[in-house]
């Protein structure tokens, strides 16, 4: 993508009920959300500057990327971003359809981050080619949601409700200022995301060859081949359980008898005991099952 851009990271110093943290230091796919964010800028960020307003950015003409430090983004969705507003050459700033479903049910709720301006949402994410702008243009990315069963609500329960579902984003952004977005970041817009950007992969013909020929390497079912789990070291896994992808498991990680693992995120030193279920989860590290 050509020169890499400066980041200028907006702190965001609110605390996070019940945690007590600031939304950087809290855990999103098992990792600070600070970490997650640095390692998907790596590839198109060098210098790195941390500020408390937009007034504090300086004014030289470096190409600049902007951004509050309570955001949660994935890779397609910041990749789109940064090359629509590259191909623009214009001033930009993160933009959604007023009808985009993933932000409109699953984003907006108990946030001020991602607001209305105009025929728009807006959220504190800019690109400046040419330093820092008084004006930036809104630029739309659509999340590409796609309606997702969760699971089923049994009708003595809810019987005028049906099933539970998300609007599970291809591309992911959320604005973490409540417990509610930590859930929101880790499952529909984290590890569900995960699994729908696959079943969409998996649709061309390539994709497909190329799991289906390692599931038969491997003598193994589709969901269960190496293409789609990821494994670490030292991992002890009971003959008998049971793992579908996409999942990643960590290191030191010991899996029992009859447990079933599926479109989830396992962290390194985990224990899941005999006949535990796993279901588009994270399982942070240290953990007991």
């Amino acid at each position: 993508m050509g020169s890499k851009l400066r980041k200028v990271i907006l702190r965001d110093r609110r605390l996070i009920p019940p945690f007590n943290e600031p939304a950087r230091d809290l855990m999103v796919m098992n990792k600070p959300l600070w970490l997650h964010q640095r390692d998907l800028l790596a590839p198109y960020c060098g210098e790195e500057l941390e500020v408390d307003s937009l007034d504090e950015v300086p004014d030289d003409r470096v190409p600049t990327l902007v951004y509050r430090d309570n955001l949660f983004f994935d890779e397609p969705f910041l990749r789109t971003f940064l090359e629509r507003a590259r191909r623009l050459g214009k001033a930009c700033r993160v933009a959604f359809a007023l009808n985009d479903p993933a932000i409109v049910h699953h984003a907006l709720p108990l946030q001020r981050g991602i607001r209305r301006e105009g025929d728009v949402y807006v959220a504190d994410m800019w690109y400046f080619p040419y330093g820092k702008e008084p004006y930036a243009r809104p630029l739309v990315i659509e999340t590409l949601a796609r309606e997702i069963g969760y699971y089923r609500v049994p009708r003595y329960m809810a019987p005028n409700q049906g099933d539970l579902t998300f609007w599970v984003p291809l591309r992911a952004f959320l604005s973490i200022e409540h417990w509610v977005h930590i859930f929101m970041a880790n499952s529909p817009f984290g590890i569900f995301a995960e699994g729908a950007r696959m079943e969409a992969q998996i649709q061309r013909l390539d994709v497909k060859l190329r799991i289906l020929w390692r599931a038969m390497l491997e003598r193994r079912q589709v969901l269960s081949s190496s293409a789609l789990i990821r494994i670490g070291r030292n991992v002890q896994i009971d003959p008998t359980a049971i793992l579908q992808g996409p999942t990643i498991i960590g290191d030191n990680v010991t899996i029992g008898a009859g447990a079933v693992i599926a479109n989830s995120i396992i962290g390194s030193n985990v224990n899941i005991g005999q006949g535990v279920q796993v279901l588009l989860s994270v399982v942070g590290d240290g953990c007991f099952l």
